[in-house]
């Protein structure tokens, strides 16, 4: 199962959405075990994205980095990136909106 979302403000959520997978006797996968600054980094994100039978997306309040100029999907995030290669391949999604937690505390 591949998790995406941004990373900072979901560190905690992801975290609890790995553990639940694992739970459940599958195995996560997500930008930890990769970075997503560049295209050759994306052409092992997509791969891993093929090779995953469901999509998870966790959604809180940053939109994430954006891709820069000069490179595919320029001006979109990477997380966007990845929800829109999960949609056209017609992978199963699990989606999710999370407060997150410094809102929560104000």
């Amino acid at each position: 199962m591949f998790i995406s979302s941004t990373y900072d403000d979901l560190v905690e959520a992801r975290a609890k959405v790995r553990d639940a997978i694992l739970k459940m006797y599958h195995f996560p996968v997500g930008m930890e075990l990769f970075g997503a600054a560049n295209e050759e980094q994306w052409q092992i994100i997509s791969e891993t994205i093929d090779s995953s039978d469901y999509y998870v997306l966790i959604i809180g309040q940053r939109y994430g980095s954006i891709i820069p100029e000069g490179l595919p999907d320029a001006g979109i995030s990477y997380t966007e990136k990845e929800f829109r290669y999960a949609v056209k391949k017609g992978m199963e999604k699990c989606d999710r909106v999370c407060d997150s937690v410094e809102r929560k505390r104000h």
